[in-house]
């Protein structure tokens, strides 16, 4: 969002509307509706209630009243002009209407607008006495101006009607008013977007009753938000009313609700004397009275349901058109009543909390000069949340940069006492257990994968699901998704932050007499020394080179310890690589874990197993991954462990593993045992969901006795030769059997499958999949010898890859795949393919089937295909195009392609074409390369925004095909013999690419291509002259000359005030740079190679964003300009066979120069030792080195 750092801010005026009146026709009667309509309105409103005029002349204090108005209503009536008083009025009135400062709007009450322009009919007549005054003249040319003036005439407005007529002229006095008064304020940053996408939600103007919540962390904006919105669509209601502070009113005495009830009404009806006495009659009271109105209500920062109930009650209680506005920090309290439109307030971006952070501390938009850095900093620790912004900005105003570090070392170590008071109130509400499930994620959980979250949560006897979405709906966590680990737990920094200042307050000097600990030199302090105690209840420890009975001996004073995360290694000192020691036994001193464990967390454990003195009856979850367990408990002992819900071994030593030990499991991850061997089972494990073998050595696998799996992974199980699934394996949904050695697998009965993978399963001959799977969406089984594959039913499937299947012949799909969007079946032996039951299809590779003859698709597979490619697909034909009309009769029109050399259509997302005005067709690039002359069937490509073409030589049917591509926004061609005279029809072109075409000169009618952004121009050997015009290409960001005859550039490339890019390489003619380049303001690389240039510009010393400048193999070149050091964004300079030998002094201005690339056996100089930031210096390998 851009802002003026001198905002335009309007002059303020005592009134806004002077009324100007004959008071003998109107006073009684319309003036006095209009008056109170006006006021009603909270329209300032002077009407001068004297009238009795004793003088001729208008007072001094009447004419400042209407220097003092913004509008002015002037009522004509038929004695308006028989009062001098009134043109005087008047006079003064157009005097300041000329100032643009203020507006007249004339009302014609009972005289014609023509009347009062001319002096005729009522108002010749009214006028007939003052005509000979001396002021006649002013007040003729006074009633000629405001007759002139838009206004409003009663007999042709609204019937006649008197009521209406008033209530039309308030309505646009109102919506004047609203666009001078409503400026969002200067400091307000970022408002603009989030302002509009509330109202848009609003749809105001509708029939119903709209109610909207907006949902947000304390301090982020709920209220600046909602107060902007409330200033902005205000006038459009017959009566409004901004309840603040909601909370912390009805909660401060027992009328509060009632008082906050009272206040909506006084404000809806602007009658102050309006009360009732106590919630209940105040809910009949708002129901009477508000019915009638179309009104604005704001209820702000709410936290009860009984708020809503007595303050917004029923939508019934409000005339539709009505809008209310919620606040909140729950999202439950919107929920529960029922609240369908739900906004969450965004923390600020980083360059609007720069900006904000800037308008407090500076009175600017951006950092002064020396403190950029220091901004930088206090807007990460900000996070985003505008209330530290402002509180930090304004805090930090006027202050050297010495107080401003020392501000923000404090910061490390003592929150904000001002965020902290507004984020606590959300804490504060929270039921005991939810509080320490908040506690555990500001201190330990937080950035964790959700599962996982779930998982410690629910060992330690929490409601973890339920909680957690209490939490959200609170806005003191989110839930977001990581590339790597999918759903994650999230939390603002301050949050944490808080969390975390709550546990350490109170013992802020006696970590051990902590609840949670997670700063390692605390906890290393407190087991080293045996400081624990019973107070502790988590502990995060990520350490090197504390030894694990260190661990095990501080932990013996920790009775109520529940959760326990410990990831220990150590660093070669050698090589300084982390390194993990395993097989320590406990023979040397007595191992120790304390009885009340639920979650047990400690990756690379170094010992082969857990102590016998362990007592794991309550643990819940244990997670070893890359430990050194083989067993998992000591001395292979047979303890039950009843209460164990998740064990995690993976890359682990284990060797066996008995389930029957372990009853009650639901998740065991062994994968990456690359020891295992052997997987008893025997006891049916009911509970048993998810099960990852992935890369063990099992031979066998027996799964009948898991009726309850859902997700089984025995990837790259090489050594598995015999398998039994589930019974029915009815529950299953994930299956990954990547490398597995499997001829057959019939999962016939598998209804519930989601996602199938068989990679690489080279030895499989057959699959048979349910007739109906309902929830598939993706399969992988590339590389089988599968011949054929019938899918079913799978309306839900998304990808299917079935690439390097080198026998694969057939595909059968028994329904319409709707979803089915990727579709891979390469380096098969495919003959043809019907896509009519693939309508979405985005992704289609069929490269390398040499079988393939050709498509079938409906015309509509085009408006979603983004990849298609055919290439050495030799026995290509024919896309068979099918068109179907309203009556279902259906034609074929073939596209001939043979001989094909390649077809692509690639996007990397699905962009829309901006300058179109059907915004609605998906990006597609089509690469069309045909070895001899093809027509084109351009109306099954309309939508097409991207192709190139070779060696057509039916230039004039090209031409016409190829602009009727409206929407083409890249075209490359290839060996055409001139460019054609008419692409200035591509009016959405922005990339044009021309290589090796054969045309002396360039249409001039690439110069009107405005939307143009790059430029290239290849190997076009004969080409001598570009257009004189190019520098009205306004858009133009990138220019390539390549191999071209040109001898100069057009003088008025200088115009291209966009051009980041401009590369001339092997024009071996071109012997001069425009002397004006300096102009190219925005211009980042250049690079001349292989010319005949003898100087540079000086000018080129004035670009100011040039980066990188190359210059190679233009042996004329013997000097570089002098103020080269100006360039001061250089980072990189290259120059290679050149006959330059001397830099210029200037060079050690290159503060930002990090590479140098040159020939030093050139140089008769050394280079200076200070240049920038130099770290990169790149010799010609003939050269003798470099000299510094």
């Amino acid at each position: 969002m851009a802002f003026s750092s001198t905002p335009v801010i309007p002059k303020s005026f005592k009134y806004d509307v002077f009324l100007s009146f004959s008071g003998e026709d109107v006073r009684s009667n319309f003036i006095d509706h209009l008056y109170h309509a006006l006021k009603h309105k909270s329209i300032y409103t002077y009407k001068d209630t004297e009238r009795i005029k004793k003088g001729k002349n208008i007072t001094d204090e009447l004419n400042g009243s209407i220097e003092d108005s913004k509008f002015y209503i002037i009522v004509f009536s038929k004695n308006y002009a028989s009062s001098s008083w009134c043109l005087d009025e008047l006079v003064k009135i157009m005097e300041c209407h000329k100032t643009k400062e203020h507006t007249a709007f004339p009302v014609f009450y009972d005289v014609e607008p023509r009347e009062v322009r001319k002096q005729k009919g009522k108002v010749k007549k009214a006028f007939a006495s003052l005509k000979k005054e001396k002021a006649a003249g002013k007040w003729r040319e006074a009633m000629k101006e405001a007759a002139n003036e838009a206004g409003w005439e009663l007999k042709n407005t609204v019937d006649g009607h008197e009521a209406k007529f008033i209530q039309k002229i308030v309505e646009e006095i109102s919506l004047e008013l609203r666009s001078i008064n409503y400026i969002i304020d200067e400091k307000l940053v970022g408002m603009k977007t989030r302002i509009q996408d509330v109202v848009s939600s609003l749809g105001t103007g509708c029939n119903d009753v709209r109610i909207i919540g907006i949902k947000g962390i304390g301090g982020g904006g709920k209220t600046t938000l909602a107060r902007a919105v409330f200033d902005q669509i205000s006038f459009q209601f017959e009566g409004k009313s901004f309840v603040e502070n909601v909370r912390e009113v009805s909660n401060a005495s027992s009328s509060g609700l009632n008082f906050l009830q009272n206040q909506i009404v006084s404000d809806v009806l602007n009658d102050k004397d309006i009360s009732e006495n106590n919630v209940f009659d105040g809910k009949a009271m708002m129901k009477r009275m508000m019915s009638s109105r179309k009104i604005l209500v704001v209820l702000d920062d709410v936290d009860n349901i009984d708020q809503l109930e007595a303050l917004a009650g029923e939508p019934n209680w409000f005339k539709p058109g009505s809008v209310i506005i919620i606040t909140t920090r729950d999202e439950q309290v919107l929920v529960a009543y029922g609240v369908k439109l739900i906004r969450n307030v965004d923390m600020l971006s980083v360059e609007e909390a720069t900006c904000l952070f800037s308008r407090y501390a500076f009175g600017k938009e951006i950092p002064i000069p020396g403190y950029e850095e220091l901004s930088g900093k206090v807007v990460s620790y900000a996070d985003g949340l505008p209330l530290t912004i402002r509180v930090l900005g304004s805090f930090l105003c006027g202050k050297d940069d010495s107080e401003w570090i020392d501000a923000l070392d404090r910061l490390k170590t003592i929150p904000l006492t001002e965020t902290l008071k507004q984020l606590e109130l959300s804490y504060i509400g929270l039921e005991q257990d939810y509080k320490e499930i908040f506690l555990d994620v500001a201190c330990i959980l937080k950035g964790q994968r959700k599962d996982l979250v779930i998982e410690a949560l629910e060992s330690c006897g929490f409601h973890a699901k339920n909680g957690l979405r209490v939490l959200e709906q609170k806005s003191l966590i989110t839930f977001y998704h990581h590339s790597d680990d999918g759903e994650c737990v999230g939390m603002h920094d301050h949050l944490e932050e808080m969390g975390k200042n709550i546990v350490r307050r109170s013992h802020p000097d006696m970590p051990n007499k902590h609840s949670r600990l997670w700063i390692d030199a605390e906890i290393e302090n407190i087991l080293v020394n045996n400081m624990g105690t019973e107070a502790t209840r988590c502990i995060q420890l990520y350490t090197w080179g504390l030894e694990p009975e260190i661990v095990m001996k501080g932990l013996r004073k920790m009775k109520e310890l529940r959760f326990l995360d410990v990831s220990t290694g150590f660093l070669d000192e050698g090589t300084r690589i982390s390194c993990f020691q395993w097989n320590w036994i406990f023979n040397t001193f007595s191992p120790y874990l304390p009885e009340s464990l639920r979650y047990l967390r400690w990756n690379h454990y170094p010992f082969t197993s857990l102590p016998k003195t362990f007592e794991a009856d309550n643990l819940v979850a244990l997670s070893m991954s890359e430990s050194g367990i083989s067993q998992l408990l000591e001395g292979g002992e047979r303890k039950v462990l009843k209460k164990l819900r998740f064990l995690d071994l993976n890359y682990s030593k284990l060797r066996t593993l008995n389930l029957g030990l372990i009853p009650n499991l639901e998740a065991l991850i062994l994968g990456g045992c690359g020891d295992l061997v052997k997987l008893n089972m025997p006891i049916e494990c009911q509970k048993l969901k998810y099960l990852d073998l992935y890369r063990s050595k099992l031979t066998t696998l027996d799964l009948r006795l898991t009726p309850n799996l859902e997700w089984l992974d025995i990837g790259r199980c090489y050594h598995l030769v015999e398998l039994h699934m589930p019974h029915g394996g009815l529950k299953l949904k994930y299956l990954n059997f990547t490398k597995s050695k499997l001829r057959t697998l019939d999962l016939r009965m598998a209804l519930n499958l989601e996602r199938l993978n068989l990679d690489e399963c080279a030895d499989l001959v057959e699959l048979h999949m349910p007739s109906r799977c309902l929830h598939l969406k993706s399969i992988k089984l590339t590389m089988s010898k599968l011949r054929t594959l019938d899918i079913g039913v799978t309306p839900n499937l998304e990808y299917l890859n079935l690439e390097n299947c080198y026998d694969f012949e057939e595909l059968h799909m028994a329904n319409e795949c709707q979803k089915l969007t990727s579709l891979n079946i390469s380096h098969s032996k495919l003959r043809s393919l019907d896509l009519r039951l693939t309508p979405n299809l985005e992704k289609l590779d069929l490269k390398e089937c040499r079988n393939l003859v050709e498509l079938h698709a409906p015309i509509g597979c085009l408006q979603k295909l983004v990849y298609l490619d055919l290439s050495g697909c030799l026995r290509f034909k024919s896309f068979l195009f099918r068109i179907e009309d309203d009556t279902s009769c259906s034609m074929d029109e073939s596209l001939e392609v043979d001989p094909l050399a390649e077809l692509h259509l690639i996007s990397k997302s699905l962009e829309r074409c901006p300058f179109h005005p059907d915004n609605n067709s998906p990006k597609f690039q089509f690469t069309c390369l045909y070895k001899e002359d093809r027509p084109l069937l351009t109306r099954n490509l309309e939508k097409l925004i991207s192709i190139g073409l070779c060696a057509c030589t039916n230039l004039e049917m090209f031409s016409e095909s190829i602009c009727g591509l409206q929407r083409l926004r890249k075209l490359i061609l290839k060996s055409y013999p001139e460019v054609p005279k008419d692409l200035d029809h591509l009016e959405c072109l922005e990339e044009l690419v021309l290589s090796s075409t054969k045309g002396r000169h360039l249409p001039d009618s690439i110069c009107m291509l405005k939307h143009l952004k790059s430029l290239e121009l290849i190997s076009c050997g004969r080409l001598e002259k570009l257009p004189k015009d190019l520098g009205q290409l306004e858009c133009l960001q990138k220019l390539r000359l390549s191999s071209t005859k040109v001898k100069c550039l057009p003088d008025s490339i200088c115009m291209l005030k966009q051009l980041k890019s401009l590369k001339i390489i092997s024009c071996g003619r071109l012997q001069r740079l425009p002397k004006d380049l300096g102009e190219l303001k925005c211009l980042e690389k250049l690079r001349l190679s292989s010319t005949r240039i003898k100087r540079l510009p000086d000018s080129i010393c004035v670009l100011k964003q040039l980066k990188s400048l190359k210059i190679i193999c233009c042996e004329h070149l013997d000097k570089l300009p002098e103020d080269l050091g100006q360039l001061e964004c250089l980072q990189k300079l290259t120059l290679i066979d050149t006959k330059i030998k001397y830099f210029p002094d200037s060079i050690c201005m290159l503060k930002h120069l990090e590479s140098l690339e040159l020939n030093p056996s050139s140089l008769r100089e050394k280079l200076p030792v200070d240049i920038g930031q130099l770290n990169v210096i790149d010799a010609n390998p003939n050269g003798n080195g470099v000299s510094m």
